[in-house]
């Protein structure tokens, strides 16, 4: 099959595979919490669904800080070059 073909039939069935990831996303974190985990290094690892809140909320706080230190340090005004 071309590149090209696979991609556009990804592009066209879009909503339908995010709503089959996100299916697929809430099985893992169920399957988390429902499965002991075999081996805990720390008491909080063995708290089901723990490592997906661990991951989302790391995401979310990388995110702010990259924009924080963005608009604190890169961003410039548009008439920055004029002076």
């Amino acid at each position: 099959m071309d590149l090209g073909k696979l991609l556009e039939a990804l592009v066209q069935r879009g909503k339908l595979l995010r709503r089959i990831m996100y299916v697929v996303l809430a099985g893992l974190v169920i399957a988390d919490i429902v499965i002991p985990s075999a081996y805990d290094r720390f008491p909080w690892e063995s708290i089901g669904g723990f490592g997906a809140f661990y991951g989302f909320i790391s995401c979310v706080l990388i995110i702010v800080v990259s924009k924080v230190l963005g608009y604190a340090f890169l961003y410039r005004s548009e008439d920055y070059y004029d002076d």
